[in-house]
């Protein structure tokens, strides 16, 4: 465990760790206020989008959770980053979902947290997984969902013809290659327009790709066999069933996670909140836009599941 202090007007510290999920491990961060809080608070578990990892602005987010009092875990899916499992850059969602509960048990064990107190963070691919975490565990007590895949249709809709129709062959080659055990066939996670992406509408590949620290690579690809399964995963259909608050942050100009069929099922959560944003899929990431967008999700967070008070300094 390796601990990295940080300063600020309440502070932080970040341990990096390991949970088990499957048959491997999930490569995780957890964020602990400094000083302690006084009691068992809450925690808010942070997953990324589509082949994304935690490196690319998860910590932007842990910090500031962390920061104002709440216990911050943020993790990488099996296959991906830090993380053990092989083959590289598959991704399988019910797989992915599998990691989801796994960090929320992770997280309930930790001394200092409260177990009836997990918030969820999911961003992009990311959110739509929050939601459908949340609706299957009932002990959720909070969801953030930030430009969430909500609609596998409408995301579907984005990618242009000419991509689309370059995408198929890699995706069939992908499908032989799964069929006889070889290495998988992989197709980019984002690209320019008319290329054959996963992602490739304008700004995609500087918007992904700039959500890293500088110096970093970030494997832009992944198995192509997720492709066919995209159009047919809705995770926006579970919001009826999430009975815990739920913060819908909409960008108002997103092209990868189309805004009209979040804000749809949106409607349909119970307890649902909606910020929306004039900015892209990628700008509420960095600048002005993040800003506005973690202090509504600081607010939402102090209002449904408010974290403890701080130890009082030991004298001397």
């Amino acid at each position: 465990m390796t601990e990295i202090a940080r300063t600020g007007r309440r502070g932080f510290r970040r341990f990096d760790v390991t949970f088990p999920s499957g048959e491997s491990v999930c490569a995780t961060w957890v964020y602990r206020p400094v000083p302690e809080p006084a009691c068992a608070g809450p925690a808010v578990v942070l997953g990324h989008g589509l082949g994304a990892v935690k490196e690319m602005r998860l910590d932007a987010y842990s910090e500031r959770f962390a920061a104002a009092g709440y216990t911050a875990v943020a993790f990488d899916y099996r296959r991906f980053g830090s993380s053990g499992g092989r083959p590289r850059q598959l991704l399988d969602i019910t797989e992915q979902l599998g990691d989801w509960a796994a960090a929320i048990a992770y997280t309930r064990a930790l001394p200092q947290v409260d177990p009836a107190r997990i918030a969820l963070f999911g961003t992009s691919f990311g959110g739509g997984y929050a939601i459908v975490s949340a609706a299957r565990d009932p002990r959720i007590a909070a969801v953030i969902a930030q430009g969430p895949f909500t609609s596998g249709v409408a995301s579907a809709l984005k990618i242009d013809l000419p991509g689309l129709a370059k995408l198929v062959p890699v995706v069939l080659r992908d499908e032989w290659a799964r069929i006889r055990h070889k290495a998988p066939v992989t197709v980019a996670i984002v690209g320019p327009p008319r290329s054959a992406a996963l992602i490739n509408s304008p700004g995609a590949v500087s918007g992904f790709l700039g959500l890293a620290p500088a110096g970093m690579d970030i494997p832009n690809e992944v198995a192509a066999r997720l492709a066919p399964q995209v159009p047919f995963y809705r995770p926006g259909r579970h919001t009826k069933k999430v009975r815990c608050p739920v913060l819908f942050a909409i960008c108002d100009k997103d092209l990868v996670t189309p805004p009209a069929a979040t804000a749809r099922y949106a409607a349909r959560a119970p307890r649902g909140e909606i910020k929306r944003y004039p900015v892209g899929h990628f700008a509420i990431y960095h600048g002005e836009a993040f800003e506005k967008a973690v202090t509504d999700q600081l607010d939402f967070l102090r209002r449904h599941l408010p974290a403890p008070p701080p130890l009082p300094a030991r004298p001397g």
